[in-house]
């Protein structure tokens, strides 16, 4: 949180001249991070697939216009905030479910899956997310975890009798990024935000614990 920073010449994109550093903000980090998920399951996102995206919010609301600008799957969307379902719906959510109990939940997406997606990709990782998340998917489908606090359980004799497979994803790399800031450059994908004042960090920490901020915070200096 502070006006200035010591970085390298490899640490830095070059952007489009309609971008504004402010807009892409967050894309070196969040948007970064969900977009590197969907990159590494783009092959296996043809036509006729289907994905899942737990959580709709700083990280997720990048992740499903990632899904929606470079593969052919579709996607269905789960999260608690009937906002951030509008908000998925807007950037390219076929299908969204609002969460409520586990069992709910499992039930709509494998009908609307017609029996579980091929990719479940969670953002959330915790409160529960990372124990749904295998629960969504097909025998031999995969569990993208990219949000993270909780623990993923599985027994051995699921993983093995269902050939799933569970996939971490670390932030991403900087051809990642380079191709996220093309995207962004022709509107392909948008962040949605917030802009604080520096002097309205607490503000904004404040917001997001309590759940009042949809997508993401940025300081401005």
């Amino acid at each position: 949180m502070a006006q200035q920073l010591l970085t390298n010449a490899r640490a830095v994109v070059k952007l489009d001249e309609g971008l504004q550093p402010v807009d892409v903000a967050a894309l070196a980090d969040a948007g970064l991070t969900a977009y590197h998920a969907v990159r590494k399951a783009a092959a296996e996102l043809f036509p006729g697939t289907h994905a899942v995206v737990i959580g709709a919010g700083g990280l997720g609301h990048i992740g499903i216009q990632s899904l929606a600008a470079i593969t052919s799957a579709t996607i269905t969307v789960v999260d608690r905030s009937e906002e951030a379902l509008e908000l998925a719906r807007s950037l390219g959510a076929h299908h969204t479910v609002l969460s409520t109990t586990d069992e709910e939940v499992e039930k709509q997406v494998l009908d609307i899956t017609g029996g579980g997606a091929h990719i479940a990709f969670d953002f959330v990782g915790e409160h529960g997310a990372e124990l749904l998340a295998p629960r969504l998917i097909r025998n031999r489908g995969s569990h993208y975890v990219i949000g993270y606090g909780g623990e993923v359980r599985l027994q051995t004799i699921e993983i093995i009798s269902r050939e799933i497979n569970v996939i971490g994803n670390l932030v991403g790399t900087y051809n990642d990024l380079v191709e996220l800031m093309a995207l962004t450059a022709q509107g392909r994908v948008t962040l949605h935000t917030a802009v604080y004042p520096l002097d309205a960090a607490l503000d904004a920490l404040a917001d997001l614990d309590a759940g009042r901020l949809v997508g993401r915070g940025i300081l401005v200096p």
